[in-house]
């Protein structure tokens, strides 16, 4: 995105003033300059000249106008000795200290022609018959306006590279703003694709046994259980999706207030003890880690409810270094299921992509889900 230009830039460039108002101290030093001699007369039009040739070529042609800037300041600084006022000076100091607020000319090269010009001042005045006091105050005046004028000129240039910083900040600030926005469509497009497949591939199965059990037995209790239980998948699954979809309109909660939650539902729909702890230090995860163990402790929980109903049900969320834990555990009874369904094994699929592993199975009269992501 291009700076927006100050107002001042707007009105007139802030080089186009100063090359303007170097033209009106050029114009009004050659209106008031009190010369007998017609040779310096011709140094001064010359040096005018080449300042005007800057001024047309600046923005064109910046090399050529930097060298015709140069012989503007060398000109009138090798007259300076034989010069009747000071002129000449004055035209050269103009001249140099634009030069030294060039950007486009290397410090090295205006260091060289300001002490180029100083010691042709030096070397005229001598030649002139001037004392050494008179020789070196011309060029200490053109030694502090390149000063001035690098000092201006640094200052451009941080404001330059400070700009390019910006800029590049603000385009790096852009595609990670896209990356993630693409990250996150893809994790909600997982989501739906995960719901979809699981509950409209259950609700078919039920609804082909249903078929099977009408047209080949005319069982109609074993066609209408069939369909008891497409309803409730119908009914969870909508559940899922809305939850899919709610996504897409807020931000995730954090990992535990998100499993807090979960666990808070899931013991007043079930009326049961849910017990939920956590250790370690909480840290920030990836969306994508917190979805798939939140969705892991809801699977977990829903199965809880309907091996072992009644029983109560222990979740801990391990921050370790290094890894984040969660862990599920119920009471096993003789209806609790000794494999997984297609529930915890779609879950095991989305953990994999999250960079986790999820184990389940019985332990020590517990039935137990563990999830573990490297963090």
């Amino acid at each position: 995105m291009p700076k927006r230009p100050s107002l001042p830039d707007t009105i007139a460039p802030t080089w186009l003033v100063v090359q303007l108002l170097g033209t009106l101290f050029v114009a009004g030093t050659l209106l008031t300059a009190r010369e007998p001699a017609a040779w310096i007369w011709t140094c001064y039009g010359v040096a005018s000249a080449c300042w005007l040739g800057f001024v047309a070529l600046a923005s064109r042609r910046p090399k050529t106008a930097a060298a015709l800037l140069a012989a503007s300041a060398t000109l009138p600084a090798a007259i300076v000795g034989w010069a009747g006022d000071s002129s000449a000076i004055i035209l050269s100091v103009i001249a140099l200290g634009r030069l030294a607020t060039l950007t486009t000319v290397s410090v090295g090269a205006i260091l060289g022609i300001g002490l180029l010009d100083i010691a042709l001042a030096v070397a005229s005045h001598l030649l002139a018959g001037h004392s050494l006091g008179e020789a070196l105050a011309d060029p200490g005046v053109m030694l502090l306006l390149v000063l001035i004028g690098l000092n201006r000129r640094q200052y451009e240039v941080q404001a330059t590279q400070a700009e390019a910083l910006l800029e590049q900040t603000r385009v790096a600030q852009a595609e990670h703003a896209r990356a993630a926005a693409l990250d996150e469509r893809t994790r909600i497009a997982r989501e739906i694709h995960d719901v979809l497949a699981h509950s409209l591939g259950a609700l078919g199965v039920q609804l082909e046994l249903a078929e099977a059990l009408l047209a080949e037995r005319s069982d109609v209790d074993g066609a209408l259980t069939s369909i008891r239980r497409s309803r409730r998948l119908a009914a969870d699954g909508l559940v899922e999706a809305r939850n899919a979809v709610t996504a897409l309109r807020r931000d995730v909660l954090p990992l535990a207030d998100a499993l807090a939650s979960a666990a808070a539902t899931h013991a007043r729909d079930h009326r049961v003890t849910v017990d939920f702890d956590t250790d370690g230090e909480p840290r920030p995860l990836p969306s994508a880690v917190v979805v798939a163990l939140v969705g892991i402790a809801r699977e977990a929980l829903t199965n809880a409810g309907k091996h072992a109903p009644g029983e109560d049900i222990r979740v801990r969320l391990s921050y370790e270094p290094g890894a984040v834990k969660l862990d599920v555990r119920n009471a096993r009874t003789e209806f609790t299921r000794t494999g997984e369904g297609f529930g915890l094994a779609g879950m095991r699929e989305r953990l994999a992509l999250a960079g986790g592993t999820l184990t389940s199975g019985p332990e020590d009269g517990h039935w137990r889900v563990l999830a573990e992501v490297r963090s």
